[in-house]
């Protein structure tokens, strides 16, 4: 006679299954923390997008030398946890890459510019017109994951900034008599 398709205690002839174990559990050791992981908790803390700025400020002359450098360019350290272990990150800025929004290729230098009166990164623009300039900050990173030793990436980590824009003026000389 057919019977409920449900398990009800007792009754003859019914089978008593055995329990099974759940499979054991593996727990993460530091050693399982990937570079890509780490990348993932830390790609907006830990690399900043450095702005360019710009002398003179919001306009320039053709032809003239237009200084450009950054600021807070150093070293960014922070922890995140990953499988419930700290990860302390490190992310050195070691070279920048310029670009000028003129066309002209990219520069690329391994210091982050000064301020006037120091020239040491410049740009002439040759004709005029607005302009928006970038920069890419080359970071190299190292991660350290519950004290077990600093891990190095291969390469850099490269960051671009938001754009600063730029007018470029044209000065046109006008003679002119004073006496009239």
């Amino acid at each position: 006679m057919p019977g409920p398709n449900r398990c009800q205690p007792g009754g003859v002839g019914r089978k008593i299954t055995a329990r099974t174990t759940p499979p054991e559990v593996v727990r993460p050791r530091p050693e399982d923390v990937t570079w890509e992981q780490v990348r993932s908790e830390t790609k907006n803390v830990m690399f900043p997008g450095l702005s360019v700025k710009v002398q003179p400020d919001g306009r320039t002359l053709v032809n003239l030398d237009t200084i450009v450098y950054t600021d807070d360019s150093k070293v960014s350290t922070t922890t995140v946890t990953l499988l419930g272990f700290p990860v302390v990150v490190e992310a050195t800025p070691i070279s920048y890459t310029w670009r000028f929004g003129d066309g002209t290729p990219a520069l690329t230098t391994s210091t982050p510019g000064k301020p006037y009166p120091s020239k040491e990164i410049t740009h002439k623009y040759m004709k005029r017109g607005a302009v928006s300039l970038t920069l890419t900050t080359n970071y190299a990173a190292r991660f350290n994951v519950a004290d077990t030793g600093w891990q190095y990436i291969d390469g850099t980590v490269p960051i671009t900034g938001p754009a600063t824009p730029l007018q470029i003026r044209e000065a046109i000389p006008v003679l002119v008599d004073p006496d009239r």
